[in-house]
């Protein structure tokens, strides 16, 4: 009878061995199948970072042109205004010396029918001395 439980007991050592032998083989094959999932989790999760950053600063940078552009649009209406402020101020001087001329010129005839005015007062009164 010791010796019928010798052969079990060695069998059931190799069979321990065997299980713990395949225990340790899928364990190893689980990790390394464990340890590959997590690199490309983390090389897709690099890649999906890259194209959102990528994706922002695009958004970012077309931001950024867009308010160059913006600046100098400003900056050429700006000297535009300036510019039309100036002509504006030429265009009032000018046509306040016209209608200061123009009132000149009223003023002046206005002098002229006076002046008519007298010398034919003065002719008449000369003609009436002189008929009298």
């Amino acid at each position: 009878m010791d010796r019928s439980k010798q052969p079990e007991v060695g069998g059931l050592e190799a069979s321990l061995l065997q299980l713990m032998h395949a225990h340790n083989q899928s364990s190893i094959q689980l990790r390394e199948h464990t340890d590959k999932a997590k690199k490309d989790a983390i090389e897709i999760a690099k890649r999906v970072s890259a194209l959102l950053v990528d994706s922002v600063d695009g958004g970012v940078q077309q931001a950024f042109i867009t308010e160059k552009r913006i600046e100098m649009e400003i900056r050429a209406l700006t000297a535009a205004i300036v510019q039309f402020g100036k002509q504006t101020d030429q265009w009032l001087a000018a046509s306040h010396a016209i209608n200061t001329a123009i009132k000149e010129i009223g003023d002046f005839e206005n002098w002229m029918k006076t002046m008519e005015f007298d010398c034919k007062s003065i002719s008449a009164a000369i003609y009436n001395i002189h008929q009298s």
